[in-house]
């Protein structure tokens, strides 16, 4: 039988779907999601291979490392959900963009999906609620460069830890700050999650918050998997120029 809390994150999900893209909207009022649903086909979206067997503030901390190596590859990559809780949840689509939120208590742990470099960090949350879509509509967040060459986003973040810094290592799975609903959440506890390729790495907020579909990638961490976003991600880069 479903729990009242797990109900109750079905019944927020909505509300918060609608606010991560839709800057102003009035808690009291808050209109039907509007859907964006992923494409049935895409040449952006080709098929990844098949799984191996075996806030943002005005002026975050940012960091842009040079690599010393080629990409790890894809089979030999740890991939973490990034949120770690027992209760959680996330939908398959999301408003305007493709991204998704995650919907679980706030204060539950955000971790990093794999290992890299931290390239953006906002500790200051200065959203003002009816301003225009910007690099502050995500409150505290974190931005890392995975070994892999992909970026991997998390906003709405009631904390950041003061040792994920720009430019620091970070293994997958370690915390990297706590769920909340900082800039625009309206008021709903969930972690915004996006995933895109690092272009100009730090400041291109419309590509950081999310280019490509994150479920299926999820679905496959969740359950121990690593499947890997790398091929959708460079297709994306090749055919939109690093334009969102």
């Amino acid at each position: 039988m479903a729990s009242l809390r797990t109900l109750s994150v079905v019944t927020v999900a909505a509300l918060s779907l609608a606010a991560c893209g839709r800057p102003g909207d009035s808690s009291s009022a808050t209109p039907a999601p509007q859907f964006v649903e992923p494409p049935a086909t895409s040449a952006a979206a080709a098929p990844d291979a098949p799984e191996p067997t075996t806030g943002e503030s005005a002026a975050p901390e940012t960091a842009s490392p040079t690599p010393t190596q080629s990409p790890a590859k894809a089979t030999t990559v740890k991939y973490v959900f990034p949120v770690k809780a027992s209760n959680v949840d996330y939908h398959p689509t999301h408003s305007k963009y493709p991204a998704t939120d995650i919907f679980a208590d706030c204060g539950e742990p955000a971790v990093a999906t794999t290992s890299g470099v931290v390239l953006e960090v906002s500790r200051k949350d200065e959203y003002v609620k009816g301003q225009p879509d910007g690099p502050l509509n995500g409150g505290l967040s974190v931005s890392i460069l995975g070994d892999d060459g992909v970026r991997y986003y998390g906003s709405h973040l009631s904390k950041v830890l003061s040792s994920i810094k720009a430019g620091v290592r970070v293994e997958a799975g370690q915390q990297v700050g706590k769920v909340g609903h900082t800039g625009n959440a309206n008021g709903v506890c969930h972690l915004h999650y996006g995933i895109s390729p690092p272009c100009a790495k730090t400041g291109d907020w419309k590509v950081r918050r999310g280019v490509i579909w994150p479920a299926t990638y999820l679905t496959s961490w969740r359950k121990g998997g690593s499947k890997s976003p790398v091929k959708t991600v460079q297709s994306w880069a090749k055919s939109h120029n690093c334009k969102a």
